[in-house]
């Protein structure tokens, strides 16, 4: 029989992947690890393929019992991570054998973890990604009890006698300030707000507590719409960042609609994207302009770092001969 493993304590945690990649012309939100760079993150230091399936983790306590011997790796929120009491790092790959509990507690600062095994899991698939669709009621939230099927094992990594980890991977983490800076690029409305396009730089916003991965609802000084007119539904991108016609922006997420009818008065940008992921209710942002320039470029530097871990994850990975089944 195949290994498992056994969620003790599930809090909020679902199986997820980078969502449903082309899926919105035919309407599906496109979902998935709302911080995207995290998610990367972790199953790049397992040797995954960075689009296999991990476990989101939000806000709550978690903690998992494996079948067999596993590594994993735990990235996001700043957290306490232990295994069976020992305290263990973030951000690198770490070993955990058959019966020994891991838990990831006092999430802080961000509000995800993502937790990657080396191999990933089995997951159901829907238009090509594992990524929960509340309103299909596809992919729901795990429980206690709760098994996933392991798709590799791997025997136990760390110094036989010093207990001193074996890896030093230096993974490209994301940082997490008490005020977030957002770097947005204009929107295709910007010359309809005039003027008053300038305060959605000029002051923070403050995080409601109605904010989700759908969107962000963000209270402060709310820049207006100077000209008249209908805007017509259309189709929006993750990131739109929407002026309504009361007291609070929107700022749409991964688990958005592929259509809405307010004026889009900016766009966050990819690397803004997984930093807002993180953000918690009641934690303040700003926003920070960019050109597309500024935001490829961005982009691509993030990503670099990324290929460049997993270049040295392949290496340390090879030296130890720990084999990463399906890496990509």
């Amino acid at each position: 029989m195949a290994d498992t493993l056994t969620i003790r304590t599930a809090g909020i945690v679902t199986v997820q992947d980078l969502g449903r990649v082309g899926r919105s012309r035919y309407g599906l939100p496109a979902g998935g690890a709302v911080d995207q760079h995290s998610a990367r993150v972790a199953n790049v230091l397992c040797g995954n393929d960075e689009r296999a399936p991990l476990l989101e983790i939000t806000a709550l306590d978690f903690a998992c019992v494996p079948s067999g011997d596993i590594l994993v790796a735990v990235t996001g929120a700043p957290a306490d991570v232990t295994v069976e009491g020992g305290v263990r790092p973030q951000w690198e790959p770490i070993s955990v054998r058959a019966g020994e509990m891991l838990r990831v507690s006092g999430i802080r600062q961000g509000l995800r973890v993502y937790l990657a095994v080396l191999g990933s899991f089995e997951a159901d698939y829907l238009q090509g990604s594992c990524a929960p669709d509340t309103i299909l009621g596809f992919g729901p939230a795990l429980r206690d009890g709760d098994e996933l099927v392991l798709r590799a094992t791997c025997p136990p990594i760390d110094h036989p006698f010093s207990r001193i980890p074996l890896f030093r991977l230096n993974a490209p983490v994301l940082p997490f300030p008490t005020t977030w800076t957002i770097d947005v690029t204009d929107g295709p409305d910007r010359a309809e707000f005039g003027d008053t396009g300038s305060r959605l730089f000029d002051a923070p916003f403050t995080v409601s507590p109605r904010s989700n991965h759908i969107g962000l609802r963000l209270q402060g000084d709310v820049p207006r719409r100077v000209t008249t007119g209908e805007v017509l539904s259309r189709g929006v991108p993750i990131g739109a960042v929407e002026v309504p016609a009361g007291d609070e922006l929107l700022v749409l997420h991964r688990g958005r609609g592929v259509t809405a009818g307010y004026p889009v008065l900016a766009v966050v940008t990819a690397t803004g994207l997984s930093a807002l992921g993180q953000v918690r209710p009641g934690q303040t942002i700003r926003f920070r302009h960019r050109t597309l320039d500024e935001a490829v470029t961005a982009h691509r530097v993030q990503r670099h770092a990324v290929d460049a871990l997993r270049t040295r994850v392949r290496t340390a990975f090879d030296a130890l001969r720990i084999r990463a089944p399906g890496a990509g």
